[in-house]
């Protein structure tokens, strides 16, 4: 089965490593040649902003965000120019759909951390034009946008600063979706009150399976799907049941996790958002050429055909229509 995944940190891991594409790399866990051998339809290619601790605990050089930025969007690029006959950038539904009719792979641009918009509306706008199509608005420090997720409580109830507020307006009329992933409590209910259009989470999971800040409360999820969101599984470990220090990834995880989407939201909000080159374990599907389990694991759990093909892609689909 076709599918998209919302998320993938490949870019950060090729740049780590000097690669100057991602056609080809087998010690990643997505490349280009893999995504189209396990069916995928559109990746979202996120530029994830790592803090300057992490990437001195990394061993990544330090440098200005918009060079850094800029160094990840080459690598895109360069994929894009040398394997145009497999794979082509797309910004909107149909532009996925006019690659998939040619035959190729559509490569969406994304952003993980906001911090480099700097509070600047111009940014916002200059990040659009150069392609970015879907904006994390935080990764797990407090930015111009507003407070991330924390085990903190005043943290965690913090809401969208003055200009987060602005931004997601401008959001809106830009055509740039919304992402929440990795945003406080406050923060997600104040995207679900000011939003005109759905929004997503990319790749984020259910709180009551999962006790981690970074899933996403019942009511959360009832909250998006009403405003006809869409939420990624994530595929890491940590993410998944009750002990959050699990370092093993299965399908059947993968599936509770899906199938609580479906109750809480309803069969429009769940979608795939792996996580994959940001983060590891013990995996049962450790790399994009093995996305078929999940739809294996799905039938066999008793997921209806139509049901599997929102997950898979419609429900991303429909959202990207909607709002990009």
């Amino acid at each position: 089965m076709n599918y998209i995944d919302m998320h993938c940190d490949t870019l950060m891991t090729a740049w780590g490593k000097q690669w100057p594409d991602i056609y080809d790399r087998p010690e990643m866990m997505v490349d280009i040649r893999r995504l189209v051998r396990g069916g995928c339809k559109a990746q979202f290619f996120a530029i994830f902003l790592p803090s300057p601790k992490m990437k001195e605990r990394m061993g990544l050089a330090q440098m200005d965000d918009d060079d850094y930025i800029n160094q990840l969007a080459t690598i895109f690029r360069t994929t894009l120019n040398h394997h145009g006959d497999i794979v082509a950038q797309a910004g909107n539904l149909a532009q996925v759909r006019e690659n998939a009719n040619a035959g190729r792979l559509s490569a969406i641009l994304t952003m993980e951390d906001g911090r480099s918009v700097d509070g600047k509306m111009e940014k916002l706008e200059h990040y659009y034009n150069m392609g970015v199509r879907v904006i994390g608005l935080t990764w797990n420090q407090e930015n111009c946008f507003g407070a991330p997720n924390s085990t903190d409580p005043t943290i965690m109830a913090k809401g969208l600063t003055n200009f987060g507020k602005d931004a997601i307006v401008r959001m809106n009329e830009l055509g740039m979706g919304v992402d929440v992933s990795h945003l406080s409590d406050g923060g997600f209910w104040d995207v679900a009150n000011l939003t005109k259009k759905p929004f997503f989470a990319t790749h984020s999971n259910c709180r009551s399976l999962n006790p981690h800040p970074r899933s996403m409360t019942d009511e959360m999820i009832r909250a998006l799907a009403d405003k006809g969101g869409v939420m990624g599984v994530n595929f890491c470990p940590a993410f998944l049941v009750q002990d959050v220090e699990n370092n093993r990834a299965t399908c059947d995880m993968l599936v509770a996790q899906l199938r609580h989407m479906v109750n809480i939201g309803g069969a429009d909000c769940a979608a795939i958002g792996t996580d994959f080159d940001g983060m590891g374990g013990d995996l049962e599907i450790a790399s994009a050429d093995q996305m078929p389990k999940l739809f294996i694991a799905l039938e066999r759990a008793g997921f209806t055909p139509h049901q599997m093909e929102k997950i898979a892609f419609a429900n991303a689909e429909r959202v990207m229509a909607d709002v990009l």
